[in-house]
């Protein structure tokens, strides 16, 4: 299963207002894990950017002064989510507002919302009453986001493919994600994780004798002759 976690950065809340993207960023999950494949994208909005904005961003006037425009880039981006993967956002409706109305602008018919997964709605049905923005759920998953000092929609991106995949129960530890050494079997026939050493060597043992001494025929015999009225001497399987 494919699925797009993504993230925009705009130049404020309102597209019908004169807003636009400034950025956007899309993780790729194959079976809710990370392929390493991603996208980013800066673009010129055809409009200053606002203090707010750059204060919240870091992306300002100047670097996106030779950026080409949504029109010019667009298809690269909806190349990446193709036209049936399931997109994930957090607050997806305010990023979904955003994408359809610029690609309305182009043209291009509007991205489903059946497609979509707000991961916002999921985290606030787990946590009823507590914070549910990403910075707060990198901290209840212990996830590192010392390095989101401005918001960025390729690093929210994949932060929140992390918090996606702890919202849905977190990863099994140890499973899909074992190197290369630990996923060959072992020099005595055993396979790792069940608690073998990889590197370690069987010790060869002599096979125990199984025939009973005479001393254990004797006690074995002293132990029938005090059974009362066994059920095999009635049916005559022990003289």
């Amino acid at each position: 299963m494919r699925e797009i976690v993504f993230d925009t950065e705009t130049t404020g809340m309102d597209p019908f207002e004169g807003d636009r993207i400034i950025e956007i960023g899309a993780v790729e999950l194959v079976n809710h894990l990370p392929t390493g494949k991603t996208i980013q994208l800066y673009i010129n909005p055809e409009r200053d950017v606002p203090p707010e904005a750059v204060a919240v961003h870091g992306i300002t006037n100047e670097f996106l002064a030779d950026k080409l425009v949504f029109s010019q880039v667009y298809t690269d981006f909806m190349d990446f989510i193709s036209t049936d993967t399931i997109l994930i956002a957090h607050n997806a409706e305010f990023d979904m507002k955003f994408l359809n109305w610029e690609l309305e602008q182009v043209g291009h018919p509007p991205v489903e919302q059946k497609r979509v997964v707000d991961s916002l709605v999921i985290a606030r049905q787990k946590f009823p009453g507590s914070p549910a923005n990403l910075d707060a759920l990198c901290r209840r998953f212990d996830i590192d986001n010392s390095n989101r000092s401005y918001h960025g929609a390729l690093l929210d991106s994949e932060l929140l493919a992390e918090v996606y995949l702890e919202l849905l129960g977190g990863r099994q530890r140890g499973l899909g994600l074992m190197d290369e050494e630990s996923k060959r079997t072992s020099s005595d026939g055993n396979k790792p994780g069940m608690g073998t050493n990889l590197t370690a060597r069987r010790t060869y043992r002599e096979p125990r004798t199984h025939s009973p001494s005479a001393e254990e025929l004797l006690a074995h015999k002293e132990f029938l002759s005090e059974l009362t009225d066994p059920l095999w001497k009635k049916l005559g399987g022990h003289r």
